[in-house]
């Protein structure tokens, strides 16, 4: 089965989900060659280094090597997340593009409080200030006009229903693992031999463990 025109999905809803039925029927590692071929340049993969990066980051790498890899640190990243960002952008030779907010922990903290402690409309300000802004400038510095990520249903309600492409604010966003469940990463990255991700404990909900569970997406995405 040929897949939908690309630029017939850009000017119609219908196109396009015919063009994500089409992807769902292709394997991750199709679904990223066509992705590389087809989808237009910039691209750009982002990542949280954080528990299953792994495989997506392998995935794509294998087929772009160079592509650029957006890590977003807020300065409050876990001390193995900066270990296991060095250790995957040594052990894949990752293109690694780090960004960060404009202001930093102590200044942020000494203006404004520990926004993560002030109820939903701190935790807002606390993502736009150090996880959107910075990947949004991410974006525009490095052209991107594909933003791959590896989003999966699986991991909060509120990705339950993502489509492996959407056209957002004119730019391509691809999601190539979205029907991956856990089990399936996990078989990836033993057959791959990948590192175990320094924070994955089996049976944890991904949602469960966000900001207090007062909010389940920080933005970034959604």
């Amino acid at each position: 089965m040929t897949p939908p025109d690309l630029v017939s999905a850009a000017e119609d809803d219908r196109a396009l989900k015919d063009l994500n039925n089409w992807l769902e029927t292709q394997s991750a590692g199709d679904r990223i060659a066509w992705a590389v071929a087809t989808l237009p340049d910039q691209h750009a993969l982002s990542s949280s280094f954080g528990a299953q990066s792994a495989a997506a980051l392998h995935l794509v790498t294998r087929s772009q090597r160079d592509i650029p890899v957006i890590l977003i640190d807020t300065g409050y990243l876990f001390p193995e997340t900066y270990r296991f960002a060095d250790d995957l952008t040594e052990r894949l030779g990752l293109n690694l593009k780090v960004y960060r907010p404009t202001i930093g922990v102590a200044w942020m903290e000494a203006r404004l409080g520990r926004l993560w402690e002030q109820g939903l409309d701190g935790l807002e300000r606390y993502n736009r200030l150090r996880k959107v802004e910075p990947m949004q400038r991410a974006l525009t510095e490095i052209g991107a006009r594909t933003w791959i990520a590896g989003l999966r249903r699986t991991q909060t309600a509120a990705r339950g229903s993502i489509d492996f492409l959407e056209l957002r604010d004119g730019r391509w966003k691809f999601h190539p693992i979205a029907d991956w469940t856990d089990r399936d990463v996990w078989t990836y990255l033993q057959d791959s031999r990948l590192p175990n991700p320094p924070s994955w404990e089996p049976g944890m909900r991904e949602e469960d463990t966000r900001f207090f569970g007062l909010k389940r997406e920080c933005g970034l995405h959604f």
